[in-house]
């Protein structure tokens, strides 16, 4: 047994965490393999893990920017989606 961070601290993946405002995940270029960080609907990635991120992704938001976050569900569909493009 060994803990998240530790495990992502020993892998040479890069390492993508789910953030409000990370960079557009229709306009990042993603490789074939890497490993995707989903935060609590409520609280996000944590710190610590969050340090560990080699890159920060983000779902878009159109028109008025008031959503504070998407069903975790919702959210790792979507962008397992654009993964697979």
């Amino acid at each position: 047994y060994r803990s998240l961070s530790t495990f992502l601290g020993s892998t040479e993946l890069p390492i993508y965490g789910t953030f409000m405002d990370g960079d557009n995940v229709n306009t990042t270029t993603l490789p074939k393999k890497g490993i995707m960080i989903m935060g609590n609907e409520g609280k996000g990635v944590s710190n610590t893990v969050a340090e560990l991120c080699s890159d920060r992704l983000a779902i878009p938001q159109f028109g008025e920017k008031t959503t504070e976050s998407l069903n975790v569900a919702s959210a790792t569909a979507i962008l397992l989606h654009e993964i697979r493009k």
